[in-house]
């Protein structure tokens, strides 16, 4: 079965740091060729928001604007795992977390996330002020 799995979610204090995971699960990425992998958050009473996408084939990122500069995406093609580090995080990070993924680049998955054929089951960040 075809799965990703998300990780390293929590409480954390304003300006602290968290590291969240994501690992595919009954598949590589090398199995497509390109894959693209994003993490989105949703915050209560808000709707899904896309945060940062890195397509393994070229490595190449994409970032919302709220957390560029903060937050740094990476992948690891071997292990198929994606890792989103979040820094400097205020009340406005909280939320769950998901990683979903499709073949192919990135695209306009981040602003379109029905575009993504796989999610995680999420992971919860909550920052406290």
């Amino acid at each position: 079965e075809v799965q990703l799995v998300e990780s390293g979610g929590g409480l954390v204090q304003a300006g602290g740091s968290l590291k969240l995971s994501c690992a595919a699960s009954g598949f590589t990425f090398g199995d497509y060729g390109i894959y693209a992998i994003g993490w989105f958050r949703q915050a209560p009473g808000k709707e899904r928001e896309g945060v940062s996408c890195i397509s393994s084939s070229d490595g190449r990122t994409d970032y919302v604007d709220s957390v560029k500069g903060r937050f740094t995406i990476s992948s690891d093609n071997a292990k198929s795992t994606v890792d989103l580090e979040l820094n400097s995080l205020n009340v406005d990070d909280t939320g769950i977390y998901y990683c979903a993924g499709r073949v192919g680049r990135c695209g306009v998955m981040l602003q379109m996330p029905v575009m993504a054929e796989t999610w995680g089951q999420g992971t919860q960040v909550t920052v406290s002020p």
